[in-house]
């Protein structure tokens, strides 16, 4: 049966959908649907606070016209301390759906009434109805008495199967429904489920003629939460606006309309108790019972912050445990609002007893805000020093600067303490030259007493850094050697391997320091009795003295010490619980790796970035050496496409570090895939960014040939010779005849057609006696030597270009270096080259299918674990994918005929494969055709 013409004329009653200046109500389908689809079931509780939209969200599902069955809607009279009424009130609804005859006039209380009784004729009045029935019970927190809630619960579980209840309330119901819950009968909607989305805000937005940015939305979204009150006295105050975005801008809970919402149905209606509490603790983003005790000078404030929360009155819990609540933005407002009205004179004592009270607790940050809120700016910085050397190792970068632009500016605000605390921002984001002025301030500050022992050291470590971020070696090696010293012989030392690296690296220190050449004194005191944040800063400072002295010989020149630095401080970082320092040494570390192994450089790149994903760090400037070192490799070794999306990702990070050192990587890597794609002219624009780079640097770059001869090449390759000779001249004579120059001389030869000229110079690094930074320069001179014979045009020199092509691609090999042949353009001899007769037709496939734009190859890091193959076994099956027979592999290997039969077998075994070609298939998907010697 539909609805009866006396239900719909109080449904219209109760939600009318014409109301004198008020808003048009938007279409929230998803809504309605999801409260149709759980009124499938026996009960349904909505529980939000007021002005969620529980009113509309019933008024929209009572009246879809396609519903067929009895509806009936109760609403809950204000303040009912027994009940009486609300059942009187409920038992005639459910009577008149019933058919029964009923008075006009509402039901009268009596003394005899029982609600026991009132709910069997309730239950039996819904069996007597044939067709499916809804009840509609709304402001059900208005029930007060246990007793009701009791009756309530017993109705609820014994109804009818044809009946449903949807029960609206402002707090959580205490109703023992958990047989219903485990049966999947009942269903809960909470404030979440009521929050306006952003596409319904601008719907209501549209609907009223208002017209704001996307910024504009966002912002007028997060401010209200999605609280569809808010939204709508945001709308009523919108209409006719001038300025739209600037009231979105400045819109808040002290907002007149939503003021006198807040007033009336949040804090009015709480008693005075509880009101204090609130209005004291609305100064803190985040309270606890304890802290709001502290605050209002009682006890018992944790139970009364969870009984709000369970009513739904803006206060929201941050944890699982329920420890932690907050206020809702606009209900914030409000408080602090009403706080400066009725206690004007409070604000500054109680940010100070809530800094007192985090600081005790061991939280600095909330601690430095309050007392800045206080007022308090010199205490405020003296506490953010004493913390800040640990908060800048924990990768609170983005919260120390937000903490620095937090105190005043200009000179009465001047504040000594915050220049260290600036010269470590500033130097972790790159800004050498500003860090520089801040430490130097803070060596000569205005204060007669001389710095302790831990400010000269944390002082000491910044300038390190610094030196290593400008590429100053000495100044590294010297303020290494200071806080080696100073760290084993003030502070207690664990990890005596770490120890007696930073110790070794400055063997002399002790004479050095006496001799007055450091301009950093060295903490002397060497008291048994060290404290346990004297402990703490000694480790962090042997990470440090690690780390950078890792990344100097690393980007120096690639020695092998400089990945046991790093090695041993990512152990020590891990060991003293400094997962940022972890990173940072994990990050540094890959490109220390990657002039030896590729696959150890993508397994440590890989590791930092999962260790920063774990933190929260995937964009963070102290990851940026991780994914332009993973992005230079993927470019080595042809996976063009996946070094894009790295080097894109790198960027992100690098927005917030301008230092030359990452940067010279970057431009490189980037010029590096430019060339690759043929983008002569960008390419060139990005190693001329990384020379300028380089200039900037107190020490030749590991890098420095390439990025020189790159440079040099890309002009030549772009005509303009004299230009790529100018590049060359400034050189000095060690790097001009090294093999990375020598390669790009051949380049500009070639380019003039001088092939003697070009082979001329480059024979000396094919034949091993020029210097060479990496095998991507033999396989780069090998390719030129190549192209220059294929180029000669005499006969005699193909099999030379031939051999010259088997040196490359021999070289290229173990790590895959398909980079250096295309960026040479090696494609025109390549393809002279016979598969057949080649050793290594598998990677010379990939290099031409590459350079004709198919697909790469797979990498390892997509496949299977690679079977252990001898290295015998892996020249083996080089050959196999060459027409060559079992008898002229074995000429060719100087074996018999049956060793290759008998490793052939053994082959086609490891791989599971029956043929030679489904072996040549599986190794090529497990990229064995391209991998270098077992191990």
């Amino acid at each position: 049966m539909p609805i009866t013409a006396a239900t719909s004329a109080r449904n219209a009653a109760r939600y009318p959908t014409e109301r004198p200046n008020r808003l048009p109500l938007i279409a929230r389908d998803g809504l309605v649907a999801e409260l149709d689809q759980a009124a499938a079931g026996k009960v349904t509780v909505i529980t939000a606070p007021a002005g969620s939209g529980k009113s509309s969200l019933l008024r929209a599902w009572a009246d879809r016209q396609d519903r067929q069955h009895r509806l009936a809607i109760v609403q809950v009279p204000r303040d009912q301390p027994d009940g009486q009424l609300f059942w009187l009130s409920l038992l005639t609804t459910v009577r008149r759906l019933s058919g029964e005859p009923i008075a006009a006039d509402p039901p009268a209380a009596a003394p005899e009434f029982s609600a026991a009784t009132a709910v069997e004729r309730i239950l039996e009045k819904l069996a007597e109805i044939p067709e499916r029935v809804s009840l509609l019970i709304d402001d059900v927190h208005e029930l007060t008495a246990p007793e009701t809630f009791a009756d309530l619960t017993r109705l609820l579980a014994d109804l009818p199967d044809h009946v449903s209840v949807i029960l609206a309330t402002r707090r959580n119901l205490p109703l023992r429904l958990h047989r219903l819950r485990l049966t999947g009968q009942l269903t809960d909607l909470r404030a979440a489920d009521l929050r306006f989305s952003e596409d319904e805000t601008r719907a209501l937005l549209a609907a009223s003629g208002i017209t704001l940015s996307d910024a504009g939305v966002a912002r007028l979204l997060e401010r209200t939460e999605g609280w569809a009150a808010g939204l709508r006295l945001a709308v009523l105050s919108l209409t006719g606006h001038p300025d739209p975005e600037r009231f979105v801008a400045e819109f808040g809970g002290s907002n007149r309309t939503v003021a006198e919402y807040l007033l009336a149905e949040m804090l009015e209606r709480q008693p005075q108790d509880i009101q204090d509490l609130l209005l004291r603790t609305s100064i803190l983003t985040r309270i606890s019972g304890e802290l709001a005790d502290a605050l209002t000078g009682r006890v018992g404030s944790e139970p009364i912050l969870l009984d709000l929360e369970d009513a739904n009155a803006f206060v929201v819990s941050l944890d699982a445990e329920r420890t932690w609540f907050r206020y809702h933005h606009l209900f914030a407002d409000l408080l602090q609002l009403e706080l400066r009205r009725v206690h004007p004179d409070e604000g500054r004592g109680l940010h100070r007893r809530a800094a007192d009270w985090f600081a005790e607790a061991g939280m600095t940050v909330e601690a430095i805000r309050h007392t800045q809120a206080a007022g308090d700016w010199s205490a405020a910085a003296n506490l953010f020093s004493h913390h800040a050397f640990g908060m800048m190792l924990d990768g609170q970068l983005e919260t120390m600067q937000s903490l620095l632009e937090a105190f005043p500016t200009g000179p009465a605000a001047d504040l000594p303490a915050l220049s260290v605390v600036r010269a470590m921002v500033d130097v972790w984001h790159g800004r050498l030259d500003e860090a520089a002025a801040h430490l130097a301030a803070a060596k000569a500050g205005p204060d007669p007493a001389p710095p302790s022992a831990r400010a000269e050291a944390q002082i000491s470590a910044l300038e390190l850094v610094l030196a290593r971020r400008r590429g100053d070696v000495d100044t590294v090696l010297r303020l290494a050697r200071v806080l080696a010293v100073s760290t084993t012989s003030a502070y207690a030392c664990p990890p005596a391997s770490a120890c007696a690296l930073a110790v070794e690296a400055g063997s002399d220190s002790e004479s050095e320091s006496e001799s007055g050449s450091d301009s950093v004194s060295t903490p002397t005191s060497t008291s048994a009795a060290v404290s346990a944040d004297e402990l703490a800063l000694g480790a962090d400072l042997r990470v440090l003295v690690l780390m950078n002295l890792g990344i100097v010989e690393a980007w120096a020149g690639g020695l092998a010490d400089g990945a046991t630095y790093l090695t041993h401080a990512v152990e020590l970082a891990r060991v003293i619980g400094r997962p940022y320092l972890e990173v940072t040494c994990l990050a540094q570390l890959a490109f220390a790796t990657k002039l030896h192994s590729f696959a150890e450089t993508r397994r440590v790149c890989e590791q930092a970035v999962a260790l920063a994903a774990r933190h929260g760090w995937d964009t963070a400037p102290v990851l940026a050496p991780a994914l332009v070192t993973l992005a230079c490799l993927q470019v080595f070794t042809g996976e063009f496409e996946h070094g894009q999306d790295t080097i894109d990702r790198a960027e992100e990070a690098l927005l917030l570090d301008a230092g030359a050192d990452i940067g010279l990587l970057h431009r490189t890597t980037k010029g590096m895939l430019h060339a690759t794609q043929g983008r002569l002219a960008e390419a060139e624009a990005e190693f001329a960014a990384a020379y300028d780079l380089q200039s900037q640097m107190r020490y030749p770059h590991a890098l420095s040939g390439y990025v020189a001869g790159w440079l040099a090449a890309a002009k030549a390759r772009r005509g303009s010779t004299d230009a790529a000779r100018a590049v060359i001249d400034k050189l000095d004579a060690t790097l001009f005849d090294s093999g990375e120059i020598r390669n790009a001389r051949a380049v500009i030869a070639l380019r003039e057609g001088d092939v003697a000229g070009a082979l001329d110079v480059v024979t000396p690094v094919t034949n091993g006696s020029a210097s060479a930074v990496h095998a991507t320069t033999l396989v780069e001179a090998n390719a030129l030597e190549a192209l220059a014979y294929h180029r000669s045009g005499i006969p005699a020199s193909a099999a030379r270009a031939q051999e010259a092509v088997e040196r490359a691609l021999a070289a290229a090999e173990p790590e895959r270096l398909i980079l250096p042949l295309v960026m040479v353009g090696a494609g025109e001899v390549l393809e002279t080259v016979p598969r057949q007769r080649s050793a290594h037709a598998s990677l010379l496939t990939d290099i031409l299918d590459i350079i004709h734009g198919s697909a790469p190859a797979a990498t390892a890091s997509d496949q299977p674990a690679v079977p252990e193959l001898s290295p015998t076994e892996l020249r083996i099956l080089r050959y196999l994918p060459t027409n060559m027979s079992r008898p002229q592999i074995a000429g060719e290997l100087s074996v018999s005929v049956n060793t290759i039969s008998t490793h052939v077998r053994s082959i086609y075994a490891k791989l599971q494969a029956t043929d030679r070609a489904s072996a040549v298939q599986r190794a090529r998907e497990l990229r064995l055709l391209a991998a270098g010697p077992s191990r």
